[in-house]
């Protein structure tokens, strides 16, 4: 799903078909974000899409039923599908596991360079204790398919802690990039280069751990024996 404008025909000529709020949902979107900066993710910026397009507001009602909320999902899929697609198969393929998702949560940022100020105002609306499940929604599903994307296998435990840390570190660079001034981004990269440094030094660690467990003595049932010695 790409974010691209429709023309005011366009939209015109969806008003005869039967899923008019479908049909309307991208170009609203489209047309509301260049009134977050001043208005943040509300109710108001959709209004004012509507009335951007010469469409009735009610049916943008009908698009987005969660207002503010349904958009910056709907913002979220697409910027993920920008990730996907700026990262295929032929480009990851000769990588490294830590090159692979250090592209990826780059490219993930990167496509957020043209809406940065409305990014900056998501992350203060996702903030909000009501809204804040939608906001560990958005970065799970992110995460989760930065994981897919190069098709990691891991199961059970190692499933869940490598998306643990990965959001940790998805989410604090994406917060460093918002106030980064230097040229290019080079600080934020840097300051990437280093979260993934530290992810792959505990998932390097833990699977040391885990080896060492399986040569450990069954303390348990050394303390039993302490307690009840076994018959001779």
């Amino acid at each position: 799903m790409t974010l691209l404008p429709r023309t005011c025909h366009n939209v015109a000529m969806a008003s005869c078909n039967t899923d008019i709020p479908d049909e309307l949902r991208e170009p609203l979107l489209w047309a509301a974000l260049p009134h977050v900066p001043f208005d943040g993710w509300s109710k108001k910026i959709l209004t004012l899409a509507a009335l951007d397009l010469k469409i009735d507001p009610g049916l943008a009602d009908l698009a987005f039923p969660d207002g503010a909320n349904d958009m910056l999902d709907m913002l979220a899929l697409s910027q993920d599908q920008k990730m996907v697609q700026a990262c295929s198969d032929k480009i990851l393929r000769n990588l490294k596991i830590r090159e692979k998702i250090t592209l990826l949560v780059r490219s993930r940022i990167e496509a957020e360079h043209d809406i940065r100020e409305a990014v900056r105002r998501a992350m203060t609306h996702l903030a909000l204790p009501g809204n804040m499940a939608l906001g560990l929604k958005i970065i799970g599903r992110t995460v989760d398919l930065m994981w897919k994307t190069i098709h990691d296998p891991s199961t059970d435990f190692n499933y869940y802690t490598k998306r643990i840390s990965l959001s940790g570190v998805y989410s604090a660079t994406l917060l460093y990039w918002l106030n980064d001034e230097s040229e290019d981004y080079t600080e934020t990269w840097e300051f990437l280069d280093r979260r993934i440094a530290n992810v792959m030094q505990f998932e390097k660690t833990k699977a040391q751990f885990k080896g060492m467990t399986g040569k450990l003595p069954n303390i348990w049932q050394n303390i039993s024996g302490l307690r009840y010695p076994p018959k001779i």
